[in-house]
């Protein structure tokens, strides 16, 4: 079989897999302190910290990089791609490292993938990116024609759950109506349409449910207001987005665990009303997508971290339980699985592993 590393960089944490085929060897969450990440200016000036970060892991573990015959990471933000498997190539180097079509954590994925790869003489890929663009045409329409649409979302994840739910329906996925909420540091909500993701917020900027660091959707007129008055650059106005927005922006703290066991002790009034809010956000952006399928809604799937909570779940579920009894929770992610399944099938040519082009292909 072929031994294939997956590589998934989040905001404060750097989760690696290692498989024979797409058999789970052994799995590591590297976490990294805020404090240590914070001294970096951009995402992109992480990647040697990060780099360096794995390649201890993997040798206090006695894990020989050379015998790893592929490197596969998360895929980041890039030109629109449709859904499937990706060589890295120098393009989508380029386009990653000069942050063409934004930054966020994930653009590490295929750069410290490609990093391990051409080092050794292998390959590396990325499976379903977070820029995976199946919006219908209704979707993209922003509200005005300077400001574009872009989605920016937990593709892997969204896909990867979209598929386990259908196989407990019964159903193929391409027949079901599903709505995913990805709930992690940033929170993306999915309208999956036979087989099709139709609409999602973007999960990076100023889109849907605030997030334990994101603010979500706030009031355009109100922060611009005070982005002039405060003469704020780009890079601080982006951060009260992005990184210091949200849950951290109101309890000083990202620290998802910690605020839920101060909720759970009921002490703190300010808590519950930030974490009930950031609850009501989220199922206003789930029963908002019953809409666009006239209510026939075949399933709904909560997943991502913040889904082990069983205290935050109960907040959401009873708002949602009139569009339908099928309400699936998957806590955490399968996406370290699921790029290497996506390997695997490529290497089957069960799947195509796309080129990528500097082309647009949608």
């Amino acid at each position: 079989m072929n031994k294939i590393l997956a590589i998934n960089p989040g905001n404060t944490s750097t989760k690696i897999g290692l498989f024979d085929g797409n058999k789970l060897i052994s799995q590591e969450v590297i976490r990294h302190d805020k404090k240590d990440l914070d001294v970096f200016p951009n995402i992109l000036d992480q990647l040697d910290f990060r780099f360096k970060a794995i390649g201890f892991f993997l040798k206090e573990n006695n894990i020989q990089i050379a015998d790893i015959d592929h490197f596969i990471g998360r895929g980041g933000l890039l030109k629109p791609l449709k859904s499937g498997l990706y060589m890295v190539n120098q393009e989508m180097v380029k386009d990653l490292r000069t942050v063409k079509y934004g930054e966020h954590s994930s653009n590490l994925g295929a750069l410290i993938a490609q990093g391990f790869a051409s080092e050794y003489g292998k390959k590396a890929y990325i499976l379903d990116p977070v820029c995976v663009d199946e919006l219908e045409p209704i979707a993209r329409i922003s509200g005005h024609p300077k400001i574009h649409k872009v989605s920016a979302f937990h593709a892997l994840n969204q896909k990867s759950v979209a598929r386990r739910a259908s196989t407990e329906l019964g159903k193929r996925y391409g027949d079901l109506n599903l709505i995913i909420a990805h709930l992690g540091s940033g929170i993306s909500v999915g309208l999956h349409k036979k087989g099709k993701i139709v609409d999602v917020n973007n999960a990076i900027a100023g889109e849907g449910p605030f997030s334990p660091e994101r603010s979500g959707g706030i009031p355009a007129g109100t922060f611009l207001k005070y982005v002039f008055e405060n003469k704020l650059d780009f890079q601080d106005g982006l951060k009260m987005l992005y990184g210091q927005g949200g849950m951290y922006a109101y309890l000083g703290t990202n620290d998802f665990q910690k605020v839920m066991k101060e909720y759970d002790g009921g002490k703190k009034q300010e808590v519950k009303l930030v974490i009930d809010a950031m609850a009501y956000r989220i199922s206003k952006e789930i029963a908002s997508l019953a809409a666009p399928v006239a209510g026939k809604v075949d399933g709904i799937i909560i997943t991502g971290g913040l889904a082990y909570s069983k205290t935050f779940v109960s907040i959401i579920r009873p708002n949602i339980e009139f569009l339908t009894s099928n309400i699936f929770i998957y806590p955490g992610e399968d996406e370290l699985q699921a790029m290497a399944d996506g390997v695997v099938l490529g290497l089957k040519g069960e799947i195509e592993i796309y080129e990528y082009t500097v082309e647009k292909d949608l």
